[in-house]
């Protein structure tokens, strides 16, 4: 089946004859209460009591530091920036049980916000929190084009971006398994908190935005990016099953877990992009009122998104018992990928003198561009001027070597897909 479905690849060209700017990225719209107008009246009501507990959220979590902070000489610098690597989950029961589980879980017990998430990028080996620290580190790494996300000094607190968040619940859960007693209980209340603040966050229309409380701009999306929806929806859905690691959930707790993984479930079937009445794959973000594709960081123009699409279709494969609907998205977004890919090119690494370069190579491994036009369903490209190009060779060196412009996706959602239909025929 994976032959097959490989032998059949489009080719689609990413070096067009002559290459053009096609466009400039709109930046998308924050959630405000001033874009409810057009809303029925029922709709309007439940974005609104949203909106307003996002606000009174972020209002409470700045109280809480700011009362912490009061009387103290000096305030403690931001912690140590690291990654999820710091927090494993596959580790055997005992390494949770012992010393070093424990150091890492109380570190992330003491890094959870007051409305229940965490932030993102941080070394989680790190010593837990101290009063009046702040609740992530300043990305370093982004340098000056971090400068509005960190204006005023309160961003991504709390996040789903960069695992964020559902990894940390994760790791309290296997924590939490090898001390049943008082000794694991500030980790299974830790956990609940977190659960609440997923179901808080999520939003009417289904899904996550990329920040909550809200911080306005594209943070306010419905984000599939970096796959915060597919591990949030997939947590969850464990939360709810209440098995293994996650027994100790409540069942009260355990069907609100159910029904807001089945309301995530059902926005992603409906947002599969449909063009020219058929279905494609999946944007990267989306307007939460109207569920239509935005576009999200300068760069990033709205699209089909390969990356993501994929990791949509595993997680669709991955359901027991697929409905009807389930099955359709599932062959229409493996019929796509099996029809989009660059073929005869090849992506080069960035030690050249000329940086990252898409050229020719005849019998290359096919590849996959990370945006296509929803629309004439071909590779695009964006850059940091908010210009949207048809050619990754005409976008600035800086972006051409630091994003990920290509990749083998659709490769593995072939022979995923082969095996999920076998597994069908069972």
């Amino acid at each position: 089946m994976r032959s097959l479905v490989l032998a059949c690849l489009m080719t689609v060209s990413a070096v067009p004859a002559v290459a053009a700017v096609i466009g400039h990225m709109a930046p998308p719209p924050s959630l405000t209460v001033e874009r409810l107008g057009a809303l029925p009246p029922t709709a309007r009501r439940a974005w609104a009591d949203y909106i307003a507990r996002s606000t009174a959220a972020m209002a409470r979590d700045k109280a809480a530091l700011a009362a912490e902070r009061q009387g103290l000489a000096t305030i403690p610098a931001p912690p140590p920036e690291g990654k999820t690597a710091t927090m494993p989950l596959d580790r055997d029961a005992a390494w949770y049980a012992g010393d070093a589980g424990r150091r890492i879980a109380d570190n992330i017990v003491s890094y959870q916000t007051p409305t229940g998430g965490w932030g993102k990028n941080q070394d989680r080996s790190a010593p837990p929190r101290a009063r009046g620290q702040m609740y992530l580190p300043f990305d370093s790494k982004a340098g000056v084009y971090a400068a509005a996300d960190l204006a005023g000094g309160w961003s991504f607190i709390g996040t789903l971006d960069n695992d964020a968040t559902t990894t940390e619940l994760s790791f309290l859960a296997r924590a939490q398994a090898g001390r049943p007693g008082v000794d694991g209980e500030r980790y299974r209340a830790a956990f609940v908190k977190g659960i609440r603040y997923l179901m808080q966050a999520e939003l009417p229309s289904g899904g996550w935005p990329q920040v909550y409380p809200l911080q306005g701009g594209y943070h306010d999306a419905l984000t599939l990016n970096d796959d915060t929806m597919i591990q949030a929806t997939a947590l969850l859905q464990r939360t709810a099953a209440g098995a293994g690691d996650y027994a100790f959930v409540p069942e009260a707790l355990r069907a609100e877990a159910r029904a807001a993984a089945a309301r995530s479930v059902a926005t992603l079937l409906a947002t599969q992009v449909v063009e020219g009445g058929r279905r494609t794959i999946w944007a990267q973000q989306y307007d939460p009122l109207t569920l239509r594709p935005v576009g999200a960081r300068n760069f990033e123009p709205i699209a089909l998104a390969t990356a993501e699409s994929a990791a949509v279709l595993r997680f669709l494969m991955q359901q027991p018992d697929p409905s009807p609907a389930i099955r359709q998205a599932i062959t229409d977004g493996a019929a796509w990928f099996a029809n989009h890919a660059v073929s005869d090119r090849a992506w080069t690494d960035a030690t050249g003198p000329g940086g990252r370069r898409l050229v020719e190579q005849p019998g290359a491994k096919p590849l996959w561009a990370r945006f296509y036009d929803p629309v004439t369903q071909k590779p695009v490209f964006g850059d940091r001027d908010r210009s949207i190009h048809d050619d990754v060779n005409a976008i600035s060196l800086e972006r051409r070597n630091g994003y990920s412009w290509f990749n083998a996706t659709g490769a593995n959602v072939a022979a995923a897909y082969a095996k999920w239909r076998s597994r069908q025929r069972e």
